[in-house]
């Protein structure tokens, strides 16, 4: 990698930190500039403005660690009921990326910026259907293994999945602990065990 990739990979990662611990809006140019230890003039050669920084993240940082963690498990997925469990069981109490007290990311982020800012709203509109298009995929995958009932619709599954999984998320958030993904996780199981 050379020396502006990784300047310019520097910038991301820890651009990043410091958004998901603090929020978007409240970070500033000058934080991350102080947290990278890179010059402005370093930073404005990456990334003409904050937004575009944003939007970078979304892409380079959030993307790749969503293909890792949501969306090859549910595309290899042999059991989509056991496999779409393990999944949100690992990512709500396993996954040290993910940290109870700052909730989801890509949730905090739609929050936060998808009312503002339409490039944001791309990137994670784009990012939220690679996943809710993997899930509908492998709910069909297993209707025609048997695994799962023939009547079950894969986006009413998908879109539940997803709300319930960022909702829990901000209810851990809120309560800083773990207690809600415990209870979530239980009817979890039931759902997903319904569907056979």
């Amino acid at each position: 990698m050379s020396k502006a990739a990784n300047t310019r990979l520097t910038i991301l990662q820890k651009a990043f930190e410091l958004i998901y611990t603090k929020g978007y809006q409240t970070t500033s140019i000058d934080e991350i500039i102080a947290t990278t230890q890179v010059t402005k003039g370093a930073f404005y050669y990456h990334f003409k403005t904050k937004d575009e920084m944003g939007v970078a993240i979304i892409e380079e940082i959030l993307k790749p660690t969503m293909q890792e963690h949501f969306i090859k498990p549910t595309e290899a997925s042999q059991n989509p009921i056991e496999d779409f469990y393990n999944m949100i069981s690992y990512l709500l109490l396993e996954d040290p990326f993910l940290q109870i007290k700052y909730g989801c990311p890509v949730g905090n982020l739609t929050q936060e910026m998808t009312p503002w800012n339409n490039k944001f709203s791309e990137a994670l509109t784009e990012l939220v259907n690679l996943w809710k298009e993997t899930i509908i995929n492998s709910i069909e995958k297993g209707k025609e293994s048997g695994l799962i009932r023939k009547e079950v619709v894969g986006e009413q599954v998908a879109l539940f999945i997803l709300s319930g999984y960022w909702g829990v998320r901000n209810f851990g958030k809120l309560q800083n602990d773990n207690s809600a993904y415990l209870v979530y996780l239980k009817e979890f199981r039931g759902y997903l065990d319904s569907l056979k």
